[in-house]
């Protein structure tokens, strides 16, 4: 029996010792010994991250991605990085870091203190704010015209956390529709089972100029959130210091002003924030 104990014990301790080892490969390690890096995407959050004609990720954020993982296989001399593109919505893209199912997530994902708990995010690649996208002509000219409102929101956003917070804190009778992803809110705003959409003002903006022009929606003056976004990451800080030192180079050399033409030029140039945001995180070497 004490034979027995004794060799339990030593098991036990040969695995306690064994487990940091596993555990502390770094993302990167991974990535230079599979020469593949796997990055989660939104299938429909433009202008940030969506399924283009050809059926690829495409988008601001995507972009972003791309020129990182070109810097991250310079860095680490890998001459050929297979990137594998996984889709994931607003609720499953933390459990899928977590499982290692991806390693950066290239959406509009918004940094708060609670989800830097468990993930590492790159510097600030967008700021925005949450807004409500109308059917043209039903905006709200007054409080009192929101009151009653039935508001359609994404379940897993920021927004929908600000939305709940409003609901609770302001007496004005509103019902939120949760639904899966930006595709359910417009249905439920185009078959008038909701009155307003609440979302990222960027994202409602683009939505409203892909669906209709412009003209058929109109996005609400308020601004309730703010949004900084960056890239995903699981807890690694290897990995969060190549994509860092990737965006900060994109962002001192200029390069950026491309990028942000391309996916936001029909909205207007960038506004006084971002040009600011930009400048705070072109950090040097």
């Amino acid at each position: 029996m004490i034979f027995r104990t004794l060799i339990a014990g030593a098991v036990a301790a040969s695995c306690l010792f064994a487990a940091p080892a596993m555990a502390d490969e770094s993302t990167l390690a991974k990535i230079k010994q599979t020469s593949t890096i796997k990055l989660g995407y939104r299938e429909n959050s433009p202008p940030f991250s969506f399924v283009g004609d050809d059926k690829k990720a495409q988008g601001y954020s995507v972009d972003l991605c791309k020129r990182v993982v070109g810097d991250i296989a310079k860095q680490e001399g890998i001459a050929k990085l297979d990137v594998e593109w996984v889709p994931v919505s607003a609720q499953s893209r933390f459990e899928a870091l977590k499982n290692g199912a991806i390693d950066i997530e290239c959406g509009n994902s918004t940094q708060t203190i609670s989800r830097r708990a468990d993930f590492d995010f790159s510097l600030m690649t967008f700021v925005d704010g949450a807004s409500l996208l109308y059917r043209s002509g039903e905006e709200p000219k007054s409080l009192a015209d929101i009151k009653g409102q039935r508001i359609a929101v994404v379940k897993g956003t920021t927004t929908e956390k600000a939305m709940d917070q409003l609901v609770a804190s302001e007496k004005l009778g509103l019902q939120l529709i949760k639904v899966k992803d930006h595709d359910e809110a417009m249905a439920a705003l185009q078959n008038k089972k909701a009155t307003a959409y609440a979302a990222d003002r960027t994202v409602l903006i683009t939505t409203a100029l892909l669906r209709g022009n412009g003209k058929e929606y109109a996005v609400a003056e308020n601004q309730f959130t703010y949004e900084p976004y960056g890239l995903m990451m699981r807890r690694d800080g290897d990995l969060r210091l190549a994509v860092d030192g990737s965006l900060a180079r994109l962002y001192r050399s200029g390069e950026i002003g491309p990028i942000l033409e391309k996916w936001f030029g029909p909205l207007g140039k960038p506004g006084e924030v971002l040009t600011v945001m930009i400048l705070l995180n072109g950090l040097p070497e």
